[in-house]
């Protein structure tokens, strides 16, 4: 017969393990994450740097008193390649998603990151539409309520993944709402869309990340390093998605114009 102290030890070996387990694959999907955001925000900063000018002899277009567009922003401000560059990140993000079971978990990791560079490329607008302290503020409190609401989604014993088809409609009402507005320019529709996005998105920082764990829990006793590398990257790129949209959302709603 077994020892009964034996197969409890053995057991809570196994659950130290597991736990062990988990927290490196958070630590990994949260640094995934902010590295990407780490390229977002630079290559922003670094595109409206030369996307903007005071010097009238290398404008191509005037934005405000003193303040020009160079070449370089008024093709992707201005010209038609600006609808590329606005929904570049979204065609990247199925691509990426219907793509990554190919991928290799280093692979998608580089795609990941490219990706983020890309989005850094699309909203680097805010660096000349918004002023820098209120683009710092707005993250800042952005980055306050994303940790509070992923360790509530992490720490929570609450089932809440009945969430996902409700918050999922929604984003997709947001998609279609926004692009709706590009043609209105209606100040009322967006407002009600940054409003209800923020609300949307602060309630998928919560379901993904009580999904990224779920997920490593009922996969962690299979040992499959490289399903749970790529699960780590796609956990990174939800949760990515989330901090982005929300902070934009915010920053419409909060954030103080040039």
């Amino acid at each position: 017969m077994a020892d009964v102290n034996t197969i409890r030890g053995a057991a809570g070996t196994r659950a130290a393990d597991i736990d062990a387990g988990l927290r490196a694959h958070m630590n990994k999907v949260y640094g995934t994450m902010s590295v990407g955001m780490l390229l977002t925000f630079a290559a922003a900063w670094a595109i409206s740097g030369l996307a903007v000018t005071t010097d009238p002899a290398l404008a191509a277009a005037q934005i405000g008193a003193d303040k020009y567009l160079t070449s370089l922003g008024a093709t992707l401000y201005m010209s038609p390649l600006k609808w590329v560059v606005m929904f570049a990140p979204l065609a990247f993000v199925f691509g990426f998603s219907a793509m990554i079971n190919k991928m290799s978990a280093a692979t998608a990791q580089v795609v990941f990151y490219a990706f983020a560079a890309v989005m850094g490329v699309s909203i680097s607008s805010i660096f000349i539409v918004f002023t820098g302290y209120s683009i710092a503020q707005v993250f800042l409190i952005t980055a306050i309520a994303f940790a509070g609401l992923s360790l509530w989604g992490y720490t929570t014993k609450k089932d809440i993944s009945g969430w996902g088809s409700f918050l999922i409609m929604g984003v997709i009402g947001l998609i279609v709402a926004s692009i709706v507005n590009i043609f209105l320019a209606s100040s009322a529709l967006m407002f009600a869309i940054s409003a209800i996005g923020v609300l949307i998105f602060a309630g998928l920082t919560a379901y993904d990340t009580q999904k990224i764990k779920t997920e490593y829990l009922a996969h962690a006793h299979h040992g499959d390093t490289e399903w749970l590398g790529k699960a780590a990257i796609m956990g990174a790129l939800n949760l990515y998605l989330d901090f982005i949209n929300m902070f934009m959302m915010l920053l419409q709603l909060f954030g103080n114009r040039e």
